[in-house]
């Protein structure tokens, strides 16, 4: 007769301080507990018995995890022992971005539906560009320093004039804000041609034509997101936002292409009276 099997059971020590628990050390209790471990969850509830514990065993981090009494490592090394993948903060990806786009035209959705009860209109288009231009600019006003940093790697303006590079993200969010309330469109459709104009042209020397390979600015200094396509949509939709906002004023003379509900009322009535 066999007997059964027994289950896997992992070790895990972990710090756990008055002031300080590591949040790695839960990442891993979490992990081993939905693989069906049996978990001893061993606490290090000082510096010494940490120290201590890292010189018996030879290593410089905890977590530790030992399952079955074989010593697995931390807890990027307990994700890859279960074939899952173990986070890179070097790695080249273009995930806050596209997050990004996904998150302001749910917004743009939701405002078009709340305005107009649907979320398919023209102004929920006119909205994603704002909402999209509003965010990337709270990106980068987060640590504008860094940010001016990475944009002189390829501006062309701003690698002639240092200060544009600190102007820029104030600009972009000016723009944004009064796009979507739908008010100065003199002052908004300059801005956004502009710096969309001057952005656009640069990335696309920077990327086509010098081959450069970049770390893109368009959503702050602290991620990893490749200067190329996606950079070059941020300008391009500005652009876009601002031919777009002036053909509709030229083709509805002073009223605003981006009128509320209420105001386009008011206009018509002002117009029969």
């Amino acid at each position: 007769m066999t007997s059964p099997v027994q289950p896997r059971k992992a070790v895990l020590y972990r710090m756990v301080l008055d002031k300080h628990v590591c949040p790695y050390g839960l990442k891993a209790k979490d992990l081993l507990r939905r693989q069906g471990l049996k978990v001893e969850d061993k606490w290090l509830i000082t510096r010494e018995a940490t120290d201590a514990f890292k010189e018996q065993h030879g290593v410089e981090t905890t977590p530790q995890i030992f399952i079955n009494g074989e010593r697995i490592g931390g807890y990027d090394d307990l994700r890859r022992y279960f074939g899952k993948s173990a986070a890179n903060p070097k790695a080249i990806t273009y995930k806050p971005v596209a997050v990004l786009f996904a998150v302001t035209a749910l917004m743009a959705l939701g405002a078009s539906h709340a305005v107009y009860g649907t979320p398919l209109t023209l102004r929920a288009g006119e909205w994603f560009i704002g909402f999209s231009m509003a965010v990337l600019a709270l990106l980068k006003l987060q640590n504008v320093e860094s940010f001016a940093t990475m944009f002189l790697n390829y501006d062309l303006l701003a690698k002639r004039w240092v200060p544009y590079s600190y102007i820029y993200p104030f600009a972009e969010a000016l723009a944004a804000v009064l796009m979507i309330a739908g008010v100065l469109d003199w002052v908004s459709i300059p801005i956004a041609l502009f710096i969309g104009t001057v952005g656009a042209v640069s990335v696309f020397k920077a990327v086509y034509l010098d081959k450069r390979e970049l770390k893109c600015a368009c959503v702050g200094s602290s991620s990893n997101v490749p200067l190329g396509f996606l950079s070059l949509t941020e300008n391009l939709m500005m652009i876009a936002m601002a031919v777009w906002m002036s053909l509709a004023a030229l083709g509805t003379g002073e009223a605003s292409a981006f009128a509320m509900p209420h105001q386009s009322a008011a206009m018509e009535d002002a117009s029969a009276a």
